[in-house]
């Protein structure tokens, strides 16, 4: 029997799906395919229904080497694991010939620990571990939650939290949960041979594909201890995400709570002197927290070195004395000892690590209203990790709707830690990148309208030109508007505006209710608007006539006192380059073109982009970001916007009109 070719695969897949085969989605296979088979790595662009993960699934399938694709996402990751390779398995196992395996795998704190569960918690004042779920009052939401965990615990096949719903509060899930650090290891916990986190890991380790997450990949390749199984080919969807979610996990972060938690939390369990010490630290860092000033540390103040130092080496000296000492009255000492080490090594890793004063690290002071002080350092650049750790001795192929910007992949690409497309060498993974387009219609089916004639945004002040617009156009699409907006402040406040202003079309704003419920009211009712930040839309996936208008209120650069992105844009110029276009165009663009990308879901869509700054159409820099932008037709006609929202509109409500007379008659 001859090996099937990756056209005959790809239509069994597309098939079983009930999907139909697009151009785009069979260039993107083959050079998949291509990239698996030389050992190369490929960057593809793939627009909204493109149809990429099988694009990229039924390649990797074929190939028979193990797989980890990597995603962004839990929805993506729920797709994969419950739809898309279920089905593609079943389609191609015959002419495979075998039945991959697939399994998903995430951080050791997303399991339910059965430890946790059964033993109890440790507790911050006591010598031992407290039972949670007496300590929650039955009739409060903790306890509710608390209650439903210990049910589902008999009934769960994988202790996962995203497979109980409805799902329980953060608060809830602490009290069930660790993090690999506070775990006490299989061999040594009472539970390791049920234990949900290992028996994932097995699972992981048998199976030819492994769906997991950027933050995992990115734990995986930064701590130098293997969490994912050994694999020759990494896909990571969602590619424009990955950046953030590596310097996320690259982070560190001190505050004077976490400090007073780990000293709490050691005190049982070292001598009266070092406790002492690592009190008398805490308290001096406290102390400096409250005088702090929010921005950038270019150089770390005399008082502050101080007070990190004396942390620092307290946190030894506690660390050395959790060691050496037992204490037998300590209700399940083992648990009680792993969650005080896992916080005090956290305190001494990052006091140590801002104390070396790395020039590759960014420190800072931030103070929140509800978390109060902070000291947080992060890499300036996380290009260099990823060259050196994503892209050896494996294939990688990243995929995402937005990797273009500004016409070409260079940008994403050096964020990456990749060379310019073409180049390679010693220290140069080889690339290309490849766009396979959209089987969408841009210019028929979408106007980019930018609003040239409001005044320049400023920074945080009163826009009435804006909001004035903001309701004619929200009027001429009768609702149906996204508002996607550069800060949360600016949504409440246009919120607050119109909802007195145009009170028959309901505002709904993020954070007053999940976001879950917030999609779902919006779709359900057309004359709904829904308000937000532009970096929480990204994923809104609302085809059909309930979105009909994405506006954005300005172009979203960072802002100028962002102590990473100013560092990072000085890092730039430092080196001869142009740090504004590097880091904040680029920014800008890619979450314009995520923003953009919400308006056309399904090919009978039609609709509006509304960019209410006139800098799109009039700064230099505005070019590029157009081309970031799927290629609708542009205008900067405000009459032509109206008159084409209100058309659509009118189809709209034509369709609404006919389907409901068709669903009275039958």
């Amino acid at each position: 029997m001859t090996k099937p070719s990756l056209p005959e695969l790809l239509h069994a897949a597309v098939t079983a799906v009930g999907g139909t085969e697009r151009p785009g989605q069979v260039t993107m296979a083959e050079s998949v395919a291509e990239a698996i088979d030389d050992g190369s790595h490929l960057l593809v662009q793939a627009g909204t229904g493109t149809g990429k993960s099988l694009g990229y699934l039924v390649p990797a399938l074929a190939h028979g080497d193990r797989v980890v694709v990597a995603t962004a996402t839990l929805a993506l990751q729920r797709q994969l694991v419950e739809r898309d390779l279920p089905r593609t398995v079943d389609a191609l196992h015959l002419l495979l010939r075998r039945r991959p395996e697939f399994a998903m795998l995430k951080g050791r704190s997303n399991y339910l620990c059965l430890h946790r569960l059964h033993e109890g918690m440790p507790q911050d004042e006591e010598d031992g571990l407290f039972d949670q779920f007496e300590a929650a009052a039955p009739t409060s939401k903790l306890g509710q939650d608390l209650l439903r965990l210990r049910d589902w615990a008999d009934e769960t096949e994988s202790g996962d939290r995203d497979d109980l719903a409805p799902g329980v509060s953060d608060r809830a899930w602490a009290q069930v949960s660790v993090s690999s650090r506070e775990c006490l290891g299989a061999t040594k916990c009472a539970y390791g041979a049920e234990c949900f986190a290992e028996m994932a890991r097995e699972r992981a380790k048998l199976a030819e594909v492994v769906v997991t997450n950027h933050a995992l990949l990115a734990i995986d390749a930064i701590e130098g201890a293997p969490v994912l199984p050994q694999h020759e080919v990494l896909i990571v969807d969602e590619a424009h995400e990955l950046v953030s979610r590596v310097t996320g996990v690259a982070t560190g972060e001190l505050t004077a709570g976490q400090v007073n938690r780990a000293v709490r939390r050691a005190a049982k369990l070292v001598n009266e002197k070092a406790a002492d010490q690592l009190q008398t630290a805490a308290e001096g860092f406290e102390r400096l927290m409250e005088l702090a000033l929010p921005g950038r540390l270019e150089e770390i103040p005399e008082d502050l070195g101080y007070a990190l130092m004396a942390l620092r080496d307290a946190a030894r000296t506690v660390i050395s004395a959790i060691g050496a000492t037992r204490d037998k009255s300590v209700q399940d000492e083992d648990a009680v000892r792993k969650q005080a080490l896992a916080s005090v090594e956290t305190v001494h890793d990052v006091a140590e690590r801002v104390l070396n004063g790395s020039e590759w690290d960014v420190v800072w002071y931030e103070r929140h209203d509800r978390f109060g002080a902070s000291l947080r350092i992060a890499p300036m650049s996380v290009s260099g990790l990823l060259r050196e750790k994503l892209f050896a001795d494996r294939s990688v192929v990243l995929t995402s709707a937005t990797l273009k910007l500004g016409g070409d992949f260079n940008g994403v690409g050096a964020s990456l830690g990749l060379g310019p497309e073409g180049t390679e060498g010693e220290d140069l993974p080889k690339w290309k990148g490849v766009d396979v387009g959209s089987p969408f219609d841009y210019p028929r089916q979408g106007i980019l309208y930018v609003a040239k004639h409001l005044s320049r945004p400023a920074r945080d002040g009163e826009r009435s030109d804006m909001l004035d617009e903001l309701t004619e156009l929200i009027q001429a699409a009768g609702g149906r508007t996204l508002g996607l907006f550069s800060s949360m402040r600016a949504a409440q406040l246009a919120a607050e505006e119109l909802r007195s202003r145009i009170p028959e079309f309901p505002i709904l704003l993020q954070g007053e209710e999940t976001l879950g419920e917030l999609i779902k009211n919006f779709a359900a009712d057309p004359k709904t608007c829904l308000f937000g930040t532009l970096s929480l839309w990204q994923g809104v996936d609302v085809p059909g006539p309930s979105c009909q208008l994405v506006v954005m209120d300005k172009i979203p650069f960072p802002r100028p006192d962002d102590p990473l992105m100013s560092a990072r844009q000085k890092a730039v110029e430092d080196a001869g380059g142009n740090g504004f276009m590097a880091v904040a165009a680029t920014h800008a663009a890619l979450l314009m073109a995520q923003g953009a990308g919400r308006l056309v879901r399904a090919s009978g869509d039609r609709g509006v982009v509304a960019v209410l700054d006139q800098r799109l159409a009039t700064a230099r820099y505005g070019g590029y970001i157009k081309a970031s932008l799927p290629n609708f037709w542009y205008t900067t006609d405000r009459n032509q916007a109206r008159k084409s929202l209100a058309a659509i509109d009118a189809a709209a409500n034509r369709t609404e009109v006919a389907q409901a007379e068709s669903a009275e008659a039958s």
